[in-house]
């Protein structure tokens, strides 16, 4: 691998004009990164299973030259609010609205990560009146294997019943396709996360989606994703740890206004791990008219 510069959370929002803060969305208290204004239209992002607003921190400035952006912290996760019981994506899609109707806005539009895609891919089929359109990266909820389920599982409940460097460190290296771009600064953020006195019972209930009877019930079947309107993004990498390219071919093939991306020698984070190309991509996409 080549060798990278040394980054940090506060090097990469350094050149943004942004803010961050907590609202309440519905009965969650939701915390937010927010960069732009209101006169742009509204983009909402959404990180991936135990992960938190920073997977966009690269992205913000950028997207906000265009969109009034608002990066969130799931229920369960991050720190917004956690709740005490398992979390399912009709959970997260309850947030969603309500933190859409705290800031105001009836439609926008929506980008997500692994589980921020499962959750924006069924909340663009409950409420397609609310979607503009929708990029679709690395999603989750189309695929149930055994062995990566477990896999995440087992180094997520790790790293929550011992959140030490070496474990969280552990976690965020199943992200990368290059191990380098989990630098000590991001591993100090998740840490700092997983070391919340309530993480351990959080981590169990956004666990809920491994288990193959959960899972199965919230799955995204082959006749949802055909019920898509929005047009959609589907972006794949060619080394993503979740599943191979030819899934995310499946998915776009599927979505009567769906297209295809696929980004090199990224994994699971693309729009961490190569900014540039995820960002061009992102609004080559949805400003096109």
């Amino acid at each position: 691998m080549t060798e990278r510069p040394y980054t940090s959370v506060w090097s990469d929002l350094a050149q943004s004009e942004f803010s961050q803060g907590y609202i309440q969305a519905g009965p969650y208290r939701t915390r937010y990164l927010h960069a732009g204004n209101p006169s742009k239209p509204t983009l909402i992002a959404m990180h991936g299973i135990t992960g938190h607003a920073e997977a966009y921190v690269r992205n913000l400035q950028p997207l906000s030259e265009h969109f009034d952006v608002w990066a969130i912290d799931f229920i369960g996760h991050g720190y917004s609010d956690k709740p005490e019981h398992a979390l399912e994506i009709k959970h997260y899609i309850e947030q969603l609205l309500g933190f859409m109707d705290t800031i105001g806005v009836e439609k926008a539009y929506l980008t997500g990560e692994s589980l921020g895609g499962w959750v924006t891919a069924q909340f663009a089929i409950d409420y397609p009146e609310k979607v503009e359109r929708i990029l679709l990266n690395t999603m989750g909820g189309t695929m149930a294997n055994p062995v990566v389920m477990e896999r995440l599982y087992t180094l997520s409940m790790a790293a929550a019943k011992d959140p030490s460097w070496n474990r969280v460190k552990t976690r965020l290296e199943w992200l990368m396709a290059d191990p380098a771009m989990v630098t000590d600064d991001l591993i100090r953020t998740r840490q700092a996360i997983f070391e919340q006195p309530d993480w351990l019972q959080a981590c169990e209930a956004n666990m809920a989606l491994q288990d193959p009877e959960t899972r199965k019930r919230n799955m995204l079947t082959d006749e949802a994703l055909a019920q898509i309107k929005a047009p959609a993004l589907v972006l794949w990498t060619t080394k993503d740890p979740s599943g191979p390219v030819d899934e995310g071919r499946r998915i776009a093939g599927l979505i009567p206004n769906g297209e295809l991306a696929i980004m090199e020698n990224c994994g699971h984070w693309p729009q961490y791990e190569d900014p540039a190309t995820f960002n061009k991509i992102f609004l080559d996409f949805m400003l096109a008219r």
